[in-house]
């Protein structure tokens, strides 16, 4: 067997470093599975998008039908009860197995429907965060403070944390996006330290933890808190809304589409538009600062005002009332 595939204890296939759940080995290699996952990590996919799309659905896929014959395949998908935006991604995942593994297919015209994200009230995120297990705390707060994707705050290492300044690094983007260095509280700061330090990553204590884990504990906390506060609306807290949240409030406060962008890692700006659709202003009125010291105007900044201009020795500051 090649060194790149390794079998271990506890149902995990080994593909490369990537840990891959499964109770079939042997279907994974005969189906040639595991040297296409291989082949998409040589070609540089991430090893989040391998394990939670590529892996995922070839699996459920493989689970249902004959995964080499492509008219099983379409018809098992054409039934599902699912979007079609969820079809058109396993189409997509299926046609570069397909591509690989030389399997005709005529893909079919699947679209997904544009929908605005759904935006968690403050009060529902602070009673979901307050009754969340420490870690789990800690983990969702992260997000919820700089709005990074949940693979992104997994993947953070403690050199990417400067608890002096109260910075995040973001140096393992996902989804083609940028890096980034995000400002979060000093509370976020001060959780952050509590947390052991078993190995280079903060939230993982060794490369073999997955973030499949920490979602599923994420589910059935929230759940369960939802049916303690009679709150169904928690239950629908997802940590992409947490995401969604932070765009939609820093864009209400600064009006500037392209901090927002910055803020998300996004390179295309029609990604970020969406956010523009999602804040009312009922008017244009601003509170007005000036700042004399370097002090001040960091202490403005920090409280949600922006800058505008120096005039005679001192600089404006404005926030939206």
């Amino acid at each position: 067997m090649a060194e790149r595939f390794r079998r271990q204890p506890a149902e995990l296939l080994y593909v490369g470093s990537i840990p891959i759940p499964s109770s079939n080995t042997e279907s994974l290699y005969s189906s040639g599975i595991t040297e296409f996952l291989w082949s998409l990590k040589k070609r540089g996919y991430k090893e989040t998008t391998i394990v939670q799309n590529y892996a995922k659905i070839l699996k459920q896929l493989m689970k249902h039908c004959n995964i080499k014959d492509s008219e099983s395949v379409l018809g098992y998908i054409a039934n599902l009860h699912v979007s079609d935006g969820r079809k058109e991604v396993m189409i997509d995942v299926y046609a570069n197995y397909c591509n690989y593994a030389k399997i005709p297919l005529i893909k079919p015209r699947y679209k997904r429907t544009d929908k605005l994200p759904f935006i968690p009230l403050e009060k529902d995120i602070e009673s979901l965060l307050s009754a969340l297990p420490r870690k789990l705390r800690i983990f969702t707060r992260a997000i919820y403070e700089t709005g990074a994707r949940s693979g992104e705050v997994f993947n953070l290492k403690w050199i990417d944390i400067d608890f002096q300044n109260c910075y995040v690094t973001v140096n393992n983007p996902e989804k083609g996006s940028n890096a980034r260095r995000l400002k979060v509280s000093n509370q976020l700061i001060g959780l952050l330290s509590t947390l052991p330090r078993t190995s280079d990553y903060v939230f993982k204590s060794n490369v073999n933890v997955r973030i499949e884990s920490l979602r599923n504990w994420f589910i059935r906390e929230k759940k369960n808190v939802s049916h303690a506060l009679c709150n169904p609306m928690i239950a629908s807290i997802t940590w992409k809304s947490l995401r969604h949240y932070k765009a939609t409030m820093e864009y209400a406060k600064s009006k500037d589409i392209l901090y927002v962008m910055n803020l998300l890692g996004h390179r295309n700006i029609k990604n970020t538009l969406v956010y523009t659709h999602l804040v009312e202003f009922k008017n244009d009125e601003y509170v007005c600062k000036i700042a004399k010291t370097v002090t001040e105007a960091s202490a403005l900044i920090e409280s949600g005002y922006e800058y505008v201009c120096d005039m005679e020795g001192y600089k404006l500051f404005r926030k939206r009332k």
